[in-house]
């Protein structure tokens, strides 16, 4: 979990913010609208290459009004390479799930001390994988790591934090 409490997040909005204002910037979004329905969702992608760097992203999703997201580039200390698409795929999950598991537990934290309750629901971790392409070997393996974490898997097309939102960062 050090890879995301240590060194800033990013949003487009907001800047570079550590790990706790992330969380405290989630939750103003979504007092801004306290009747809104909200989402939370994680994913991650990388880059192709052998040290590649993995976007990892928490979504604030307003349904049917857009969202805020916050990502942390994550690299890797030189040296420790990432041979294949299996290994670089594994990763993106791994650090999706380790990320998700922190986010619901300390998210649920504040948003239950807040005086005004916001409604928001926290069960999808997005995965860049598919059906057509070479990630379709995959798919089971990451669907069960995810669901094993207490998590469901959304894949593409319907994965877009990792395949879109992380993917523009990769």
């Amino acid at each position: 979990m050090d890879v995301f409490v240590n060194g800033p997040f990013t949003s487009p909005s907001k800047g570079d913010l550590p790990l706790e204002q992330v969380l405290q910037e989630m939750l103003a979004y979504m007092r801004e609208k306290p009747h809104g329905s909200y989402e939370v969702i994680v994913g991650c992608d990388s880059s192709s290459g052998e040290e590649p760097a993995f976007p990892a992203v928490i979504v604030v999703l307003r349904k049917g009004e857009g969202g805020r997201f916050f990502l942390k580039r994550v690299r890797y200390p030189a040296g420790r390479k990432f041979h294949n698409l299996h290994e670089r795929i594994l990763q993106e999950v791994l650090l999706s799930c380790q990320l998700a598991l922190w986010l619901r537990e300390n998210f649920a934290k504040i948003a239950e001390a807040s005086p005004e309750k916001v409604p928001y629901t926290f069960q999808y971790i997005h995965a860049d994988v598919g059906e057509n392409g070479a990630t379709k070997d995959m798919i089971k393996e990451v669907i069960g790591l995810i669901r094993g974490n207490g998590f469901e898997a959304r894949i593409k097309p319907d994965s877009f934090v990792a395949s879109s939102v992380a993917d523009r960062f990769a």
